[in-house]
């Protein structure tokens, strides 16, 4: 990983991540995971998610913020620590809309039901992928041998500050 700079790496794993999951605590104190299309973010620090509002997550996030996100690519795996604030910006909401999310989505970006979720990381924590053929040469090693299968003292994972 000497040569990735770790924002680098975490926006790239981000990038490449066509549906994201997002965690958050419910009502009852459970963790719960849902699916997300990440909408937009010019920095790891900052996603935005398009929601209906109506929903039991947007009720649970507005009590209890704290979420994480997770993606997972190719290049690797990458899990935001942050806070959500729920968003009725229309002119972000019409910004971000396109017509992929009409196939999730009931009406349009000025549905009053639809709005946008932000989170704000304060932490990435990142693991870079070796890639399939390191992986899977890596996977029969460790199960072959004695050895484990990757180095832990190595620099293919750690965390960002945000």
């Amino acid at each position: 990983m000497a040569d990735h700079d770790p924002r680098d790496l975490t926006a790239e794993i981000m990038k490449e991540t066509r549906i994201a999951t997002l965690t958050y605590v419910d009502d009852a104190g459970r963790l719960v995971s849902t699916p997300m299309g990440t909408q937009d973010f010019e920095d790891p620090s900052t996603v935005w998610f398009i929601t209906e509002l109506d929903t039991d997550k947007v009720a649970a996030i507005r009590q209890r913020p704290n979420v994480n996100v997770a993606y997972a690519s190719d290049k690797g795996w990458v899990s935001l620590a942050g806070t959500a604030v729920v968003s009725e910006d229309r002119a972000k909401l019409e910004e971000l809309w396109d017509p992929s999310v009409s196939a999730f989505m009931k009406g349009d970006a000025q549905d009053p039901n639809n709005g946008l979720l932000e989170v704000t990381a304060d932490t990435a924590e990142f693991w870079e992928s070796p890639g399939k053929a390191a992986f899977l040469v890596q996977l029969v090693k460790g199960v072959l041998t004695d050895n484990k299968a990757a180095d832990e003292d190595d620099d293919s994972s750690g965390v960002v500050q945000l």
